[in-house]
Order: structure tokens, then sequence, then C-alpha cells
């Protein structure tokens, strides 16, 4: 077998204006981009580092070099799995394993892990924390879009609702509260969202404080996302939540998204699949593991003020599946 070479470089990317949550704003993107060579061939990946889970470019790229080794020497997806946590350096190297080997058996990587061909889907697209009247105006700007996601933030946010519902009345309303709920709203709040016609309901309290979700009405469905990271999280959420979001840099690549998706489905959960701020290269992967999704939240390159080339296609919200070129 002709020897591996690993290379592994950050990357930064600009946002389109100021992209903002509960916990903080961003005008960058930064990502961890991972390439794999056998021969003239390179399977590549990406990571985002999850700065709520502590990671940071720098530590993602000394997990990375840390498998020099165990790569170059033709370790292949299970070693990694448990010589890795989950997180974004896991996440970068599995996805471009699956790249370089779908390169070498000249087959996609949905046909390498048995399953279904993908085809399009709709994604969410965000609007930002900001004030009611500046959410309002970016709803009013992306009325056009099936279905918005909106970033709450805490106090003033059934106001925020309200707003971004009276600017976009016939677009699809899902949430993220980012775990800034208190514990005493959250009840109130949920009846409001559902007034609102909200479809879904992020993350409302803390990881770790979301106990009280199991002993509360959901007049709008519930769904974990700092609180849930790889498979190995699911079953202790059963109760909670009603969806779970799977982001393959918390969860630590593809190949541990495929058996989240069927130990959330073994479990009952609806799915939800997310990103962090990335580029298409992070993208392409979760296009696959969407098809059996009832929430898609893919838009992290419709957010970037530039992207990789090739990207992704997207027409309007709608977003097809990877070419070669760029994964899989």
């Amino acid at each position: 077998m002709t020897r591996r070479r690993l290379e592994v470089r950050h990357e930064r990317f600009k946002v389109r204006g100021v992209f903002t949550i509960a916990r903080g704003a961003r005008t960058h993107a930064d990502v961890v981009l991972v390439e794999i060579f056998e021969g003239e061939l390179c399977g590549r990946g990406e990571g985002v580092p999850y700065a709520r889970g502590g990671e940071t470019v720098e530590s993602v790229l000394a997990q990375i070099r840390s498998q020099r080794e165990l790569v170059e020497n033709g370790g292949g997806r299970g070693e990694l799995l448990k010589a890795l946590p989950p997180g974004a350096a896991r996440n970068a190297l599995d996805c471009a394993l699956w790249d370089l080997e779908a390169k070498l058996a000249k087959k996609p990587v949905w046909r390498l892990a048995g399953i279904q061909a993908p085809k399009p889907v709709t994604t969410a697209f965000t609007i930002s924390l900001g004030t009611p009247q500046a959410m309002a105006e970016a709803a009013r700007q992306a009325a056009d879009r099936p279905i918005l996601k909106v970033k709450l933030g805490g106090e003033g946010d059934p106001a925020r609702i309200r707003a971004v519902r009276a600017a976009a009345p016939k677009a699809r309303l899902i949430v993220d509260a980012n775990e800034s709920w208190h514990p005493d709203r959250v009840a109130s709040w949920l009846d409001v969202m559902a007034e609102c016609g909200v479809e879904l309901v992020e993350q409302p309290l803390p990881a770790g404080q979301d106990a009280m979700l199991a002993d509360i009405p959901h007049p709008v469905p519930v769904g974990a996302d700092e609180s849930v990271l790889a498979t190995d999280s699911l079953d202790r959420l059963v109760g909670r939540y009603e969806f779970v979001n799977l982001k393959l840099d918390k969860a630590g690549g593809f190949t541990e998204g495929l058996a989240f998706v069927r130990r959330a489905q073994e479990l009952g959960f609806g799915l939800m699949v997310g990103c962090m701020l990335g580029t298409s290269l992070a993208i392409a992967p979760a296009v696959l593991l969407a098809q059996r999704a009832t929430f898609v939240d893919l838009d992290g390159p419709l957010l970037l003020a530039e992207d990789r080339s090739p990207g992704l296609r997207y027409q309007g919200s709608v977003v097809y599946p990877p070419s070669p070129e760029l994964w899989g």
C-alpha cells in the first residue's frame, strides 16, 4: 500500500455581516482543513472547533497531529474512534478518510456507507440574535425562505419572536435559545412560541440543567443541541426532548453520525441535522445524513461572504448533494 501523508491547517472565512447568538458575535469562521494523500488522490475533511465544548483551533490542530502516525500508517475509521474523543478533530479526520476511500473505490460515500442516495433537502435560514426591530428586518428580507431559524437570547425573547412572526407571516419558524432561558420562564415562553406558530424550540435550558423539561408540558416540541454530543449521550435525554440535533463537529465524524441516526430512531427521537459555522466542505457529509431529518439546518455557507470552490449548490434554501470534486 502506498504510504499516506497527512496535512492539516487552519483557515479563516469572512461572515456576511455579523453572526450573533446568545454566547457572542462572530465576523469570521475559523475552520481546520485536513487532507490525507495517497498517491495522486486526496481525501479532505473540515472541522469547526466547538468553543462551547472548550475546543480551540490550536487544540483541534494538536489532536489531529497527534494521530499522524495512525493515519499515515493506514489506520482506519474504527481505530480513529478509539483514539480520539468526539469533536472537531475526529470529525475532520473521519470525513477525510471517507472521502479518500470513496476516491480509491471510485464509489460515492453514500454507497460505501449503505445508505440511500442523497436528494436535495430544504435548509432553515438563520436569523441572528438582535433587537426585535433588527430581527424583524432580517426576517422581512428572508421572508420568502420556507423556514427560518431564529436565534434567541433570554430576556426579551417573546418580543423578538412576535416581531419575527409579524415580519415573516408565511415562513415556518424554529427557534434556538442556546441555553439562555431561565427555568421559571420556560413554561410560559413555550406557550408564546406556540402562539407564534413555532415548530421547534432548541435547547431552552443549559445542558445539565434540563431535567425539568420532563415535568412540564411541551406545546411546542423541544430539541436538544448543547445537551447532545455523540451517540452515547442520547439515552439520558429520553423524556426530556422530542428532537435531537446531530452536528458532526460535536459527534465526531460521519462514522459516528451514522450510529447517532440509528440510535436516535431506535429511541423515538425526531432528527434535526445542523452545523457549525463552516464552509461547504464541513456541510457536505451532513447533507447525506440529513435525508431522514425532519429539520435541516445546513445554511453555514449561506452565512459566509466567501466559500470554497467548488462549494455546495444552493438554490434558495434548497441544498443539493455534494459533487465528487467537493467531497464524497
